[in-house]
């Protein structure tokens, strides 16, 4: 059974930072390019980043700088260290997986994709 569980999201203060954690089950983790996408309330879903089976980064315009993914083949984990966080970062995160490089926003756009994990940012 394919799982994605996305954890340490909560309340932080704007400017300071958080570590997202996205825990893999029941495929091959290191084959798959692994992503982050949100979502604000009331906005469309955004890509945010994405990590290739070897470890290359890919950042949307509105994080690089701030936000670093990475990952972990041996424990079938991805990270998604938050620094410098604003109010607009506000949203729920999602992991997701696919086999191939992508930034889409959908979840069809993946093969799998977790149930979230929410990040609150107060000004």
């Amino acid at each position: 059974q394919v799982q994605l569980k996305e954890s340490g999201g909560g309340l932080v203060q704007a400017g300071g930072s958080l570590r997202l954690s996205c825990a893999a089950s029941g495929f091959t983790f290191s084959n798959y390019y692994m992503n982050w996408v949100r979502q604000a309330p009331g906005k469309e879903r955004e890509f945010v980043a994405a990590i290739s089976w070897s470890g290359t980064t890919y950042y949307a315009d509105s994080v690089k700088g701030r936000f670093t993914i990475s990952r972990d083949n041996t424990k079938n984990t991805m990270y998604l260290q938050m620094n410098s966080l604003k109010a607009a970062d506000t949203a729920n995160y999602y992991c997701a997986a696919a086999r191939g490089y992508t930034i889409s926003k959908n979840a069809g756009g993946y093969d799998y994709w977790g149930q979230g994990a929410q990040v609150i940012v107060s000004s």
